[in-house]
C-alpha cells in the first residue's frame, strides 16, 4: 500500500497564500474538482471575488484570514476549519513573498521579513497540522519552494536562503513522515507572472516566463500524481539542474553572463557611499 493521497471525499483542502498568484488560481482548480478549499490569506486581501467566482463549480471556497507569521492566531484558524468544515487531508502552504537585497545595502529588516513569511510562517502552520494528520493516521502535504533554491542568484540572498530551506526541511521530515502515512511534497516552480515577479531586478531575464494558471495547473498534477518534488517547466528546471552540479566558480561566471550582473551599477550608488536604514 503506498503513501496516503489526498482525495476529495476523505476532507478540506488547506491554501494559505491564496488570494492571488498560483495560490489563488490553485484553489479554483481544487474546487473545480471538488475539494472544499479553505484559504488563508491576509484580512483584507480579496478573498470575496475568489469565492463568488467559485459558485458553479462542484467543490466550494471558504475564507479563513489570517497573517501567517501568528503562530497562536494560525493554529485557532486551523481549529476553526476542522470544526466548521471538516477534517484538512491537503495542506498547501504557498503564502511568501520576495524581498530583493542588494549585498551593497545589507539590510536585518528585509532578511528577518522574509523568514518570517516565507519560512517561519510555514512551520507555524505545518506543525499543529501534521499532529491532527498524524492523529488521523494519513495526509498530504505541499511546500511551496522555488528553482531559486538550488543555487544563488542576484538578489535572491533572502528569498533564495529560504526556499533552499523548505526543500531542506522537506527532504528531511520525509524519512518519518513515510512512517505515519503522510506524503510531504515540494514545489519548485519556475518564473511565474505574478506582482512578486516584478521585484526581482533579474525581471529582464526570466526565460519560460508562465501563467499563474498555467503553473497552478503543473503543481495540480503533481500533486496527484505523486513524487517529492514537483519542478517546471522542464526545458528551464534539466538546464539549471545542470548548472547547479557546475563548480562554484564556473557557475557564477555562467550566472553573471546570463544576467550580466557584473555590468550593472550598484543598486545604491557606489559600496559604502550609503548607509541602510532598514538595519
Amino acid at each position: 500500500m503506498g503513501l496516503y493521497r489526498a482525495n476529495p471525499q476523505d476532507g478540506v483542502v488547506w491554501i494559505t497564500g491564496g488570494s492571488s498568484g498560483i495560490g489563488r488560481a490553485l484553489a479554483k482548480m481544487l474546487a473545480a474538482a471538488g475539494y472544499t478549499v479553505a484559504v488563508t490569506a491576509r484580512e483584507g486581501d480579496e478573498i470575496e471575488a475568489l469565492i463568488a467566482e467559485s459558485a458553479p463549480l462542484s467543490g466550494r471556497i471558504l475564507s479563513y484570514p489570517c497573517d501567517v507569521t501568528d503562530e497562536a492566531r494560525l493554529e485557532n484558524t486551523l481549529a476553526a476549519i476542522e470544526s466548521a468544515a471538516g477534517p484538512v487531508v491537503l495542506a498547501i502552504f504557498n503564502a511568501g513573498t520576495y524581498v530583493p537585497v542588494a549585498g551593497e545595502n545589507l539590510s536585518v529588516r528585509k532578511f528577518r521579513r522574509t523568514f518570517d513569511l516565507n519560512l517561519q510562517g510555514v512551520i507555524n502552520g505545518l506543525v499543529p497540522v501534521v499532529r491532527r494528520m498524524q492523529k488521523r493516521g494519513f495526509g498530504h502535504i505541499v511546500l511551496l519552494g522555488s528553482i531559486s533554491a538550488w543555487f544563488g542568484w542576484p538578489t535572491t540572498a533572502a528569498y533564495g536562503a529560504s526556499k533552499a530551506a523548505i526543500n531542506v526541511m522537506a527532504q528531511s521530515l520525509k524519512y518519518d513522515f513515510d512512517k505515519i502515512n503522510i506524503r510531504i511534497q515540494v514545489a519548485n516552480p519556475g518564473f511565474v507572472n505574478t506582482p512578486l515577479l516584478q521585484l526581482q531586478q533579474t525581471a529582464s531575464m526570466v526565460p519560460a516566463l508562465m501563467s499563474p494558471e498555467d503553473a497552478a495547473s503543473r503543481m495540480l498534477r503533481g500533486i496527484t500524481r505523486g513524487g517529492f518534488e514537483i519542478a517546471f517547466p522542464k526545458r528551464l528546471v534539466w538546464g539549471l539542474k545542470l548548472t547547479s552540479m557546475l563548480p562554484q566558480p564556473v557557475r557564477h561566471w555562467v550566472i553573471n553572463r546570463l544576467t550580466r550582473w557584473s555590468s550593472r551599477p550598484l543598486s545604491f550608488g557606489r559600496a559604502g557611499s550609503r548607509r541602510s536604514n532598514d538595519a
